[in-house]
């Protein structure tokens, strides 16, 4: 165990102070960097459950419109495909919607790393955070 005193006087002082900093600044990097991994992380999963979820629903949508304009085939044919038509467009309409409602709350990027900072300079200046 070290039993030295630790070095005094102002290049000491400046060396400490320093350091303090420098260990200050590695550990905002680090909040930095989890937060970036977070939403990498999210980002993927959201793409790839997105990706199957319109594959699979168009599936779905297009035999279903094949399914009722064959229903329809002998009596209606047109109104049938109007009807399907009309109705793909204003779920399109809702999609849209709701993507853009989503995209308006998303989380901001480092919101973490931000509050720390505007802690630590309100810190550095004596205030209380």
């Amino acid at each position: 165990m070290n039993t030295e005193p630790p070095e005094s006087g102002l290049f000491a002082s400046l060396g400490r102070m320093a350091a303090t900093l420098l260990a200050l600044a590695r550990t905002r990097l680090e909040l930095a960097s989890t937060e970036l991994e977070e939403q990498l992380e999210y980002a993927s999963q959201v793409l790839l459950w997105s990706i199957g979820a319109i594959f699979f629903a168009s599936l779905t949508v297009l035999l279903l419109a094949l399914t009722i304009v064959i229903a329809f085939w002998d009596d209606h044919r047109l109104l049938a495909a109007g009807a399907v038509t009309a109705s793909f467009a204003l779920i399109a309409l809702v999609g849209f919607l709701a993507v853009r409602r989503l995209l308006g709350r998303r989380p901001r990027f480092f919101t973490a790393t931000a509050d720390e900072l505007r802690r630590d300079a309100a810190a550095l200046r004596g205030e209380r955070p």
